[in-house]
Formats: C-alpha cells, sequence, structure tokens
C-alpha cells in the first residue's frame, strides 16, 4: 500500500490518501465537506478538475475517455501519485444535453406551430 498527498486548490486542506482507498472516502473519515451523491461514478457530483498528478478510476462511467486524464470522480477515484484538485469543476460532457432532450425539445417548438 502506498499513500499520496492529495491537496485541494484553493481551501488550504490536504489530505493523505492510499493507493487501495478514494479520495472521497478518505475525505469523509477525515470531516472534508467533498460534495456527492451517487458513489457509483455516474453523476458527476464529486467532480474535480485534476491540476497535478494521476489517478486510477475505471469504473467512473460519467466521464468520456478524453476526460479522465483531466478530471477525477472523487467516489471512483484511486490515487497513482500526490494530486493537486479543484473540486467543484465539472467536465464539459455534463452540459451536453442527451438526445432525448434534444429531440423532445423539438418536438415541443413544432407543437407550438
Amino acid at each position: 500500500m502506498t499513500e499520496y498527498t492529495v491537496e485541494f486548490v484553493g481551501t488550504g486542506e490536504r489530505i493523505t490518501v492510499s493507493d487501495t482507498e478514494t479520495v472521497l472516502s478518505r475525505c469523509i473519515e477525515e470531516g472534508i465537506a467533498q460534495e456527492f451523491s451517487c458513489r457509483v461514478g455516474m453523476c458527476l457530483a464529486c467532480s474535480a478538475k485534476i491540476i497535478e498528478g494521476e489517478v486510477t478510476q475505471p469504473a467512473a462511467r460519467g466521464l468520456t475517455e478524453d476526460e479522465r486524464d483531466e478530471y477525477a470522480l472523487t467516489c471512483m477515484a484511486r490515487p497513482k501519485s500526490d494530486l493537486v484538485l479543484d473540486r467543484g469543476k465539472y467536465p464539459p460532457s455534463i452540459d451536453e444535453e442527451s438526445p432525448a432532450t434534444e429531440e423532445s425539445g423539438s418536438e415541443a417548438a413544432a407543437a407550438d406551430d
């Protein structure tokens, strides 16, 4: 087991997280207010931008492949190095509309005509 330092931008908070635990689980144990909801890598509530370092998060289904190097879902992320994270930063995919939403919007617009 290897331990790494995780620092949070702008808060002065710093914790030690082993490579066998998630960043979120350690935040909870340390009493750090880290936002979360589903705890299964889907909702993106616990998202943080990776400023420095690397994580492993194979079950982070809410992130695209491209986003996995830039964002951590703290509920899934296990450190592979010391980390600097900027909490509350969300990946671009969170703002993209789903095809179902776009279709519903188009149908509603057509109904208004």
